[in-house]
């Protein structure tokens, strides 16, 4: 088990955490409930920035192509 020896691999989860869209709206979020002791209700316009923001995320997905490592793989295999 494991990965060959010599062959390319990058770790996805290290570039994962490099965008992060929705971080700010929810902070805000996630301190209004702090504040207000869990009550949602006197938090609604920072819900709705999240939701908003969620939403737009949603919207911008882009196709997917696999992963780097598959495609790190497929070129060694043409390589040799």
């Amino acid at each position: 088990m494991g990965r060959k020896v010599g062959s390319l691999y990058i770790n996805p989860k290290r570039f994962g955490n490099l965008q992060k869209p929705c971080m700010k709206e929810m902070i805000s979020f996630l301190n209004c409930l702090a504040i207000a002791q869990g009550n949602d209700e006197k938090c609604t316009r920072q819900k709705s920035l999240l939701s908003a923001c969620m939403d737009a995320q949603t919207a911008n997905k882009r196709k997917p192509w696999g992963s780097i490592n598959y495609h790190l793989q497929r070129l060694s295999k043409g390589r040799k």
